[in-house]
């Protein structure tokens, strides 16, 4: 996506840690969901994800085939952005169809796990291997399988880089 739609262009960082001090979700996770459906958040994010939405997570597809993680604090904002937009751009509709229309409000339960909506299973195509990828404000959660090929492509990286990263170095 581009732009700021999916809360990574604006804010300064995933969720409080208590402290007033924003916390950034980072790495790359590989787990399993349980026969229910239930994704046991690592214990490094969970924090980050609970503590600035009292327990409450927001899961919701995403154009890519993943779904997306917010804690919900830092879904709120992006999700009275996109729905002040007008829904008479066919585009923006789609959009706000993708994003809102599938974003349910789950709870983290007392062993830290979270519940992943059977509709938003079959939309990213989970089944038992998952993989969990920090993307700063919120995390996405990707098939394994579908998180392979998206490395792949990315290795592979055809053409020249964006201009937004012309003078980054890493």
């Amino acid at each position: 996506m581009a732009g700021g739609a999916n809360g990574d262009g604006a804010g300064n960082g995933a969720a409080g840690n208590g402290g007033g001090r924003l916390s950034a979700f980072r790495g790359v996770t590989e787990l399993v969901l349980d026969a229910k459906g239930r994704l046991a958040i690592p214990a490094r994010h969970r924090d980050g994800l609970a503590n600035s939405g009292d327990g409450h997570v927001i899961v919701t597809a995403d154009n890519s085939g993943c779904l997306l993680v917010y804690p919900l604090a830092a879904w709120e904002p992006i999700e009275a952005r996109l729905m002040s937009l007008s829904s008479f751009d066919e585009r923006i509709r789609s959009l706000q169809r993708l994003l809102v229309g599938h974003a349910d409000e789950v709870d983290i339960d007392a062993a830290g796990r979270i519940l992943i909506p059977p509709a938003l299973r079959r939309y990213a195509s989970l089944d038992r291997r998952v993989v969990l990828v920090g993307q700063g404000r919120k995390l996405e959660l990707w098939d394994e399988a579908r998180w392979q090929a998206q490395v792949a492509q990315t290795i592979a990286f055809p053409g020249a880089l964006p201009p937004e990263l012309e003078g980054l170095s890493l």
